[in-house]
């Protein structure tokens, strides 16, 4: 009689989106395994729908990898797992610090050491920072990346940036008479549902080298190379901030307040006005620099940890 695969899905949501993306994606194979959940959750929860300020004053701890505590896991930490399914959210380009927060604990060290893990995203488009911090903290833990999904918003970035705040600060996901509906569209959420048959053959068979590409060919990972230059500047400023921000106290701190006013403002202006000139300016790059583009596109779909990180 053959042994009863095991998975884990580790996951942190405030809106239930990524709960649901986990559903359809593990829902066909509970015929193959045994699927265990285990719900990240902050010692101190974040609110949902946001206070703009706190929002924007969670950013500096994000981004620097300063987390808000997490409770213990109920999973036991030595448990043996054929695969880890880790989902998460970006936030800042960074992971979310409930997700950032569980890798940087003892249990996360033990739990993950030589596990096969694959990260599943749900973003609005910008996760490629955030899934290079995760792979290093994999890494770190001795654990084995096989695969990666990034489900994202595929409407045009300022588009996306509308909707995503506006379901950020009011709760309102749905369309309105100009909007879109706001986060993963619904018919890529629905069709989630084909990637578990690679992750079921590799665990069947053992195989695991082959997942990734078994995903990239069912466009588990699309990425735009504009999005590449666009983060990379992106979190260049986040970096700057964190530390301007910081230097003058802890997360909620009335001294730091003046200097997450201006961050807030200019933020909203540089996203309005970035955004067209970095279009621009990718595709001026990808022309003077294609090879050099190409690659960091084929690289950031990839799983693999550049060397010397």
């Amino acid at each position: 009689m053959t042994k009863q695969q095991k998975i884990l899905v580790i996951y942190y949501t405030q809106t239930g989106q990524l709960k649901r993306i986990i559903d359809k994606v593990v829902a066909p194979l509970q015929e193959y395994a045994a699927i265990d959940y285990e719900e990240i959750v902050p010692v101190q929860p974040f609110p949902f729908p946001w206070n703009k300020q706190q929002f924007y004053d969670t950013m500096p701890e994000t981004v620097l990898g300063r987390p808000r505590g997490v409770q213990p896991l109920k999973t036991d930490p030595d448990a043996h797992y054929d695969l880890v399914i880790l989902a998460y959210q970006p936030w800042f380009l960074s992971p979310s610090q409930p997700t950032a927060a569980f890798l940087q604990s003892p249990d996360a060290a033990r739990l993950l050491r030589s596990k096969k893990v694959l990260t599943l995203i749900g973003a609005r488009n910008m996760w490629l920072n955030a899934q290079e911090t995760v792979k290093q903290h994999l890494y770190n833990a001795g654990a084995d990346l096989v695969g990666n999904i990034a489900l994202v918003d595929t409407s045009p970035n300022l588009v996306s940036v509308m909707t995503v705040l506006r379901w950020q600060f009011k709760g309102k996901k749905e369309a309105t008479r100009f909007l879109p509906p706001a986060g993963v569209q619904e018919k890529e959420i629905e069709a989630a549902g084909r990637f578990a048959a690679p992750i079921a053959q590799a665990l069947q068979q053992g195989r695991w080298e082959q997942l990734h590409p078994q995903l990239l060919e069912l466009e588990a990972v699309t990425l735009k190379p504009n999005l590449v230059v666009l983060e990379d500047r992106g979190i260049r400023a986040f970096r700057y901030w964190s530390k301007f921000i910081s230097a003058k106290g802890g997360p909620g701190a009335a001294a730091r307040q003046a200097r997450v006013s201006m961050y807030r403002a200019l933020l909203l202006a540089g996203i309005f006005v970035l955004t067209p000139v970095t279009k621009i300016s990718s595709l001026i790059t990808l022309r003077l620099q294609r090879d050099k583009l190409l690659e960091e596109v084929a690289y950031y779909k990839g799983i693999r940890l550049r060397s010397g990180k």
